[in-house]
């Protein structure tokens, strides 16, 4: 039976619509297959402080948190414990190697190991090589993160099998960011005694101790590619700048010095350690003198504030200071390279990032 020629035109148009469609859809896979990027490495694995905890801190008795406004404000899906308006340098670090662009945090119940399975983070704000230095806050030691690292790998070969679990644990690139709060939340504060014990030079010792110590642990259980960032400028943080009264609101130059000072010592105990340690790729990170640079030449990345935090007052403001209730709050971080009185803005973690990734891709030839 034939159709009518306005039913026959009608039907053409619709097929033709169908496959036009079906053409687009197409073609938007392959786009989408075509942009993504092939993982360069397994997994990213991440230990350390405040500077790279994507949200650990949430779920345990503490006062230091910041799953809560302002803090997320510039991230999809808002605040998740990371103290930042966005997101921190392992998520770009991810992101970059072709893994996913956000590093869930271990302690986090929204995730489960089919997602630790390409990154996962152990670290605790608040935390440091010395034990003391998580007391303080009560926050998680690097021996706990270490002992849930050894639970990771556990929970690992259950689900992907043991020879998946050891190429995962074996290729993975590890990201290590800690020492700031054993000077300036411990030594300094005067708050665990352990200013009577050492000098600063005995304490540096001491940390670094503490570092190879602990960067030997992770070995044994199997990381073979790891960076570890030294310690920035701790003396500029607005922070110390604003409890530097005598040096006019201005850098605390004695702790810049203590800074640099304890990076040579961790410079060194990287090169024992990868002369001792068989197969263990180490890089350490000089965090230090891209703070200096940017703070001294802002215009390279176009910021107007290195001084103070975009959020609040930006002098002492972090954690619950840190609120949505406060007017004075900026309104655009990206000019700013700290987000609250002691952590840098995500624009600033982006940059330290692709020192981290650079670093990351030498670990792997």
């Amino acid at each position: 039976m034939l159709m009518a020629p306005d039913r026959a035109r009608s039907s053409l148009a619709t097929v033709l619509l169908l496959l036009v469609a079906a053409a687009v859809v197409v073609g938007a896979a392959a786009a989408a297959a075509a942009g993504k990027k092939k993982p360069v490495v397994p997994a990213v694995i991440v230990f350390g402080d405040s500077t790279v905890d994507t949200g650990n801190n949430n779920v345990i008795g503490t006062v230091l948190k910041s799953n809560f406004p302002p803090y997320g404000r510039d991230l999809q899906g808002g605040a998740t414990g990371r103290f930042c308006n966005g997101r921190l340098p392992p998520d770009f670090v991810s992101e970059a190697l072709g893994l996913p662009p956000l590093v869930p945090a271990y302690l986090d119940p929204a995730y489960g190991i089919e997602d630790f399975a390409t990154g996962v983070v152990f670290a605790s704000a608040g935390s440091g090589l010395d034990n003391a230095t998580a007391s303080v806050l009560g926050v998680i030691p690097m021996w706990k993160e270490v002992q849930y690292f050894k639970e990771y790998k556990q929970r690992l070969a259950k689900h992907a099998g043991r020879a998946r679990a050891r190429h995962i644990v074996a290729n993975a690139v590890y990201v290590v960011s800690v020492g700031t709060n054993d000077f300036l939340e411990n030594y300094y504060l005067l708050v665990t005694g352990r200013f009577l014990q050492f000098t600063v030079a005995e304490y540096q010792d001491f940390l670094v101790a503490r570092a190879a110590e602990f960067l030997t642990a992770i070995y044994r259980l199997g990381a073979r590619r790891v960076t570890f960032a030294g310690l920035s400028a701790i003396g500029c943080v607005p922070l110390e700048r604003t409890l530097n009264l005598l040096g006019g609101g201005g850098c605390n130059e004695e702790y810049n010095q203590v800074a640099r000072d304890y990076n040579v010592k961790v410079k060194a105990m990287i090169a024992r350690l990868r002369a001792e340690l068989r197969g263990f790729r180490l890089a350490y990170i000089n965090v230090y003198d891209d703070m200096v640079d940017l703070i001294q030449h802002p215009e390279k990345l176009g910021l107007e504030n290195v001084s103070e935090g975009c959020c609040a007052t930006g002098k002492v403001e972090m954690g619950f200071m840190c609120n949505d209730k406060s007017p004075l709050t900026c309104d655009d971080a990206d000019k700013y390279f700290f987000w609250d009185s002691f952590h840098p803005t995500e624009k600033i973690n982006r940059f330290f990032a692709k020192g981290t990734t650079a670093a990351s891709l030498s670990l792997l030839t």
